[in-house]
């Protein structure tokens, strides 16, 4: 399997600049999380990628080569914005997309059995694309994605609007595809997700990258300035804390709370008023930021903001 390269490549429209000298690589057998808010330049990055625009600057290579027309037979490419045909049935349309990359009609149809089984969609061959829920049509397209064995996949919100034991089965399936050496750009406003799958990360602002590297890395750049506690009984001393600006709240709930210490605060201060003020203390942690916070600090809270709401 081979790296997908993408140097100094900048794209515009009229005098707007989306993508401006952007560089980042992807591994086989590793995951690359591209994140940033709407309007960061992923989208114009995806599409010089798959050949869909071409860059105003730069390169962006695949196996050591400039994409083109060659390339796209090797990629699968789940975009966000759908585009199944709505009055072809399930499988026939599944066989007709496989043979657009190259295969035959028979090898299609073999595929196309084995992925609609492998999702529990078998009965779902001879319906039309218009009769599906929203998360049995995103069920389709990713067997449609994954149809013709490519090497390089990239997915654009894999999860939008699959329920969670449907997401489960999304993600145990791209990490089969990571342990065969695939390359894979998994591109999600959704920090959480990017946490749970990559291993590398590429954050985009306002057509920058602005941060990159191994996901690990990347966190521990930022120290271990994050706390998380779980808890029974009062968490007013939270209130307190936040309000001398010595923590920042960056989730909370009846019995737990993640908080981002401020640089003046000692963490044995937060410990102590917890086993003070609480009835049971279960857990207490110092570990490096969320994903989010780290966003926050490198971005603004405005860029964060757009970013959650996003994700609404």
């Amino acid at each position: 399997m081979s790296h997908l390269s993408v140097q100094n490549v900048t794209k515009r429209y009229g005098d707007t600049v989306a993508v401006d000298d952007v560089s980042f690589e992807a591994e086989p057998g590793r995951i690359l999380g591209l994140l940033g808010p709407n309007g960061a330049g992923k989208t114009s990055t995806i599409r010089m990628i798959t050949y869909i625009m071409v860059p105003d600057a730069g390169t962006v290579q695949y196996d050591g080569h400039t994409v083109g027309p060659w390339s796209q037979q090797r990629m699968g490419y789940l975009p966000e914005e759908r585009g199944l045909y709505d009055r072809l049935r399930v499988k026939e349309q599944l066989v007709y997309l496989g043979t657009l990359k190259g295969l035959t009609r028979a090898e299609a149809s073999k595929r196309a059995a084995h992925w609609l089984d492998r999702f529990d969609a078998t009965d779902w061959a001879d319906m039309k694309t218009e009769e599906l829920s929203k998360g049995m049509t995103q069920k389709i397209q990713f067997i449609a994605t994954l149809l013709h064995d490519p090497s390089l996949l990239i997915f654009d919100e894999p999860f939008s609007g699959l329920d969670p034991i449907n997401a489960d089965l999304l993600r145990e399936i791209i990490l089969e595809l990571r342990r065969d050496d695939r390359t894979i750009l998994f591109a999600s406003h959704r920090m959480e997700q990017v946490e749970q799958l990559c291993d590398d990360i590429c954050l985009m602002a306002q057509g920058d990258v602005v941060l990159q590297g191994p996901l690990h890395e990347v966190q521990e750049q930022f120290g271990q300035n994050t706390l998380v506690l779980e808890f029974d009984g009062d968490d007013t001393f939270i209130d307190e804390l936040e309000a001398d600006e010595k923590v920042r709240v960056i989730s909370r709930s009846a019995h737990r709370a993640e908080l981002g210490l401020a640089a003046d605060t000692d963490a044995r201060r937060v410990l102590d008023l917890a086993l003070a003020r609480t009835d049971d203390l279960f857990r207490y942690e110092q570990v490096v930021p969320p994903l989010n916070e780290i966003f926050v600090e490198v971005v603004g809270e405005a860029e964060a903001r757009q970013m959650r709401g996003a994700t609404a």
